[in-house]
C-alpha cells in the first residue's frame, strides 16, 4: 500500500480492509463490485439509504458490504480503497474540519500533527471526515474539532490514571474504545510538556 507522495498524511489503515473485501466480494456473494454495482445501479431504489436496505434485505449483504455497495453506485467512496484517492481526498477532509470560524484553529491543528509525526517514524497521520486518527501499530491518539474555540486532543492510555486536572477521562475504557483520555486545547501554548508526555506515554503503550 505504499504510495508516492509528499503529504503530511498516510493512507488510512482502513484502506487494506476494504481492498480485501473487494478482492473476495465475488468469492462470498457470487457477484464481483462491478457486477454488484450494475446490478444496484439497473435495478436498485433511487436513493443511497433505500439502495443500502435493499442491498441487505433483498440480496442479503451485511451491513458493510450493502453501504460500500450503495456509496459507490452513487459515484462516492472510491477513496476507501485507493491510497492516491485517499491522500487527495484527506487534504479536503481537514480544510473542511477547519473551515468558517473554525479557521483560527489550524496553528494548534498543525502544531499537534507536528507533535505526533515527531513522536517516532513508525507514525502515521490519517484524516477523515470528522477526525485525525493518529496510529503506530493501533489508534494512539485522536485530534477533533471540538468547537469553534478548541480542539480535542485524545490518547489511548488504558487504564491509566492521571493525577492531573487536565487530562480527560473520556470513559472510552469502559465503551471499549481505544481513546480513553483528551485533552480541551484552546490554544497553542496549551500544546506543553504535560501534553507531549502523555502523548509519548500512549505511543510506548502501542510498541
Amino acid at each position: 500500500m505504499a504510495v508516492k507522495q509528499k503529504s503530511l498524511y498516510s493512507p488510512h489503515p482502513g484502506i487494506a480492509m476494504v481492498q480485501k473485501w473487494i478482492a473476495t466480494l465475488k468469492e462470498k456473494t457470487g457477484r464481483d463490485l462491478d457486477a454488484w454495482l450494475t446490478l444496484a445501479k439497473r435495478h436498485g431504489p433511487k436513493s443511497e439509504a433505500a439502495r443500502r436496505e435493499w442491498l441487505k434485505t433483498k440480496h442479503g449483504l451485511g451491513t458493510n458490504s450493502a453501504w460500500w455497495i450503495a456509496e459507490r453506485s452513487f459515484g462516492r467512496g472510491h477513496e476507501d480503497d485507493d491510497p492516491e484517492r485517499y491522500l487527495e481526498a484527506a487534504e479536503g477532509y481537514v480544510e473542511a474540519m477547519l473551515s468558517g470560524k473554525k479557521a483560527a484553529l489550524r496553528p494548534i491543528y498543525d502544531e499537534l500533527v507536528a507533535l505526533c509525526r515527531g513522536v517516532g517514524k513508525d507514525v502515521k497521520v490519517s484524516p477523515g471526515k470528522t477526525i485525525v486518527s493518529v496510529y503506530r501499530n493501533h489508534v494512539i491518539a485522536q485530534i477533533k474539532v471540538a468547537s469553534s474555540s478548541r480542539i480535542d486532543f485524545g490518547l489511548a492510555l488504558g487504564p491509566t490514571k492521571p493525577a492531573t486536572m487536565r487530562l480527560i477521562d473520556t470513559g472510552g475504557l469502559a465503551k471499549k474504545d481505544r481513546i480513553t483520555h483528551r485533552f480541551a486545547i484552546a490554544k497553542v501554548e496549551e500544546i506543553d510538556a504535560e501534553v507531549k508526555r502523555w502523548l509519548k506515554t500512549a505511543y510506548s503503550r502501542d510498541a
